[in-house]
């Protein structure tokens, strides 16, 4: 049995746990992943590791295909990604208070669409908690920062900067979580003066990078980027999760619940901002692409685009560590090709 039809069933088993219920689902799959000894480990980096050496906004990363935040917020499972053959890895979104998150249901899959919708609301156990949790794994480490839930919006510099100093020692770049829907007014911090004021207080210390929401006008990531080049911010991610529901068909289940969509139906989009921010800045601005990402193809347009590293979470679920090798497989044949003979 090949890898990508083993791991289907492996998929339809796993989408049953909790009575399939997705979340319930994720923390088995966390679970189990923590809990892997070193031979496993060791036996998994052999199967899906593959070097593809890049090296962006000064860091040198195996593969540039990364896991996204959101997948282990709290980094419980860390020695699992790289052996599942991620170049990087992103942890959080991460608050310097602990918070639950939404209530639960807050995690949907929409198996039809390839997509997910959630709205988990930043549930992690505080930066102080990750931040014991963090130590080397091979890879560069990637730490998502956001706001915390009780935390005013005049207050949120200070929010994100104690965060900030509890994990900055152990990042190779910050992430400036400002675009996730699911927390009320986050996505304010995209403005200019809120966004000036953040980044003029981190930035000066690891790679910080901004993250964007998909849902923004052309104008309105232009100044986005000339906020982000004015304060030395090192790169972009593009993009976050949707509140739109394009791409979805009228009557998929769950299709109406509140939240953030991702997969498949941010495909196009996503390639769009990529390809806005790269062509902004001149290819200034070094861009994570990351939205709708469910084959290697997908993960060659963003690179096309101007994309100097992908992550992959979405397309993760629903296609396993095989295509993780897959794209790292062909960046590593593109940059054979570019090299020539």
């Amino acid at each position: 049995m090949g890898a990508v039809s083993g791991y289907r069933l492996g998929r339809a088993a796993l989408f049953r746990v909790g009575g399939g219920d997705a979340e319930s689902a994720h923390e088995w799959t966390l679970r189990r992943l923590a809990g892997l000894p070193g031979w496993a480990l060791a036996g998994l980096r052999k199967r899906y590791a593959v070097r593809a050496p890049v090296r962006v906004f000064g860091v040198d990363f195996p593969n540039p295909v990364g896991l996204a935040a959101g997948m282990d917020k709290n980094g419980v499972a860390l020695p699992a990604w790289p052996a599942l053959g991620f170049g990087f890895v992103e942890v959080g979104t991460v608050t310097a208070h602990p918070q639950p998150g939404n209530p639960r249901p807050r995690l949907f899959r929409l198996p039809a669409s390839e997509a997910v919708i959630n709205r988990m609301g930043f549930n992690n156990e505080g930066a102080a908690a990750l931040a014991t949790r963090l130590a080397p794994v091979g890879v560069p480490l990637g730490i998502s920062l956001g706001k915390s839930k009780v935390t005013p919006l005049d207050e949120a510099v200070a929010d994100y900067v104690a965060s900030y100093e509890a994990v900055r020692e152990h990042a190779a770049y910050i992430a400036v979580n400002v675009s996730s829907p699911n927390t009320p007014g986050l996505r304010a911090l995209q403005d200019r003066e809120h966004l000036d004021a953040l980044l003029g207080a981190l930035v000066g210390g690891p790679p910080v990078l901004v993250k964007i929401a998909p849902d923004l006008t052309e104008q309105a990531i232009a100044e986005v980027l000339q906020v982000c080049t004015e304060r030395g911010a090192a790169g972009v991610i593009a993009t976050n999760t949707t509140l739109s529901r394009e791409g979805v068909p009228e009557g998929t289940q769950h299709r109406d619940e509140a939240g953030g969509l991702s997969g498949r139906p941010l495909t196009a989009r996503a390639r769009e901002v990529v390809s806005f921010v790269h062509r902004e800045t001149a290819g200034a601005l070094p861009v994570i692409g990351v939205g709708g990402i469910l084959d290697p193809d997908d993960a060659a347009r963003l690179f096309d685009a101007g994309a100097a590293l992908v992550q992959l979470y979405t397309g993760f679920i629903y296609r396993g560590p095989a295509l993780v090798r897959a794209i790292a497989r062909a960046a590593a044949a593109r940059d054979m090709v570019r090299a020539g003979p």
